[in-house]
């Protein structure tokens, strides 16, 4: 069975996009949308790739992307710490779970909090 032809104007994702060699089209948009939600919001690695395939991203194309962004976890950590603190109080423990919870490592989530003074 041959598969059906894709409507003109819609790029295969398998095929390098123009100008990025060795990316596929779907992994250079998934790249630039990472891109995009780390210039205004914190996220973990995972809330990202989570965030890019709710998108309509493949797991693929946004764990592609999430590594292939220079994100800093540990400052993305204690970026979103004092979002929380912001919205209602933690303690100590309880905002570390709530970084963890959100996707996190556990030492991530203690560098956010300690960038807090908590």
């Amino acid at each position: 069975m041959v598969p059906a032809p894709l409507a003109p104007g819609v790029p295969k994702t398998t095929e390098p996009a123009s100008g990025q060699t060795g990316m596929t089209g779907g992994q250079h948009n998934a790249v630039r949308a990472a891109n995009r939600y780390l210039d205004y919001s914190s996220f973990s690695r995972q809330g990202l790739i989570d965030q890019l395939t709710y998108e309509d991203y493949s797991t693929e194309d946004a764990t592609f992307a999430v590594d292939n962004v220079a994100a800093d976890w540990n400052e993305q950590a204690a970026l979103s710490a004092p979002d929380y603190l912001d919205y209602t109080a933690f303690s100590r423990q309880s905002l570390v779970d709530q970084l963890i919870y959100e996707g996190f490592t556990p030492d991530q989530a203690q560098c956010g909090v300690d960038q807090t003074g908590l």
